[in-house]
């Protein structure tokens, strides 16, 4: 069991909103809407494999939790201020408690259509990688190759399935508990003034209020990552892994990567139109 957060945590002096909500919450609208809002750079899951060097960071902070000793957020958000997602929404508590002026927002969605949308997205790109001998192989090499990859699925695995899911992803019923669990713990312990539960199809209105910034004229609020989106997104990357092991391995584990992009996509099906 995780022991309580040291009161000695030290804390970020930058970071000024922290989004408590679960992945597949809309959290990278809502990521896309506050740095558009000057909340600059803001963490995001995304963020940190774009950025590899950041997993080691989060993986020492989750050692950290583990062990009950103090985490130190300043290597993690210098410059930094704000966080949406995993796999800050794991550390929601110790991030809460160690940055009291801080904003934080609670992304939602009806649970139900969270548990299909993460099914079908972020736990099944997960279980690919191990759903076969290949993608054993392919994601072995490359964790070899590049070990700021291996440390970005040992991320995943530590702070969504495990940390946040407790391993439980796939009994619906108790990933669904523990999804509304997290949100009404956050709702009952978060001073009513610091907290924001916001779904982001109110869009720029609540959100602008809350931070006390303007509203953008003219814009429609970002609305990004859709399961179209994460598709996408999911084949470049198995391309750009194929192009990282080619010089190494050749045409055969390039050829595995494509191969694997292609089967993903068909046991997936067809997309919905919201993350």
């Amino acid at each position: 069991m995780t022991k309580a957060m040291p009161a000695t945590a030290h804390p970020s002096p930058t970071l000024s909103v922290i989004g408590a909500g679960l992945g597949r919450t809309g959290t990278l609208s809502l990521h896309a809407a506050l740095e558009r809002l000057g909340f600059s750079p803001c963490e995001h899951m995304t963020n940190c494999f774009a950025h590899p060097e950041r997993f080691g960071l989060w993986l020492e902070a989750a050692r950290r939790k583990r062990a009950g000793e103090a985490i130190d957020w300043r290597p993690l958000f210098a410059s930094y201020r704000a966080t949406v997602d995993w796999p800050g929404a794991y550390f929601r508590r110790e991030l809460i408690a160690a940055h009291p002026e801080a904003n934080v927002i609670l992304t939602v969605r009806e649970p139900e259509r969270w548990y299909e949308s993460a099914r079908k997205t972020i736990y099944a790109a997960s279980q690919a990688r191990t759903a076969s001998s290949s993608a054993r192989l392919l994601y072995g090499l490359l964790g070899w190759l590049k070990p700021d990859a291996a440390r970005g699925f040992r991320t995943v695995q530590e702070t969504v399935w495990e940390g946040t899911l407790g391993g439980k992803f796939e009994d619906r019923a108790a990933a669904i508990r523990l999804f509304e669990e997290h949100n009404h713990e956050v709702a009952a312990t978060v001073a009513p003034e610091r907290l924001l539960v916001f779904d982001v199809k109110q869009g720029w209105e609540p959100l602008c209020n809350f931070l006390d910034v303007p509203v953008p004229t003219g814009e429609p609020f970002p609305h990004v990552n859709d399961a179209a989106d994460f598709s996408r997104r999911q084949r470049d990357q198995y391309v750009a892994i194929g192009r990282a092991l080619l010089p190494a391995f050749g045409a055969a584990a390039a050829g595995a990567a494509v191969a694997l992009a292609l089967d993903l996509s068909l046991r997936r099906g067809k997309p919905s139109a919201r993350d």
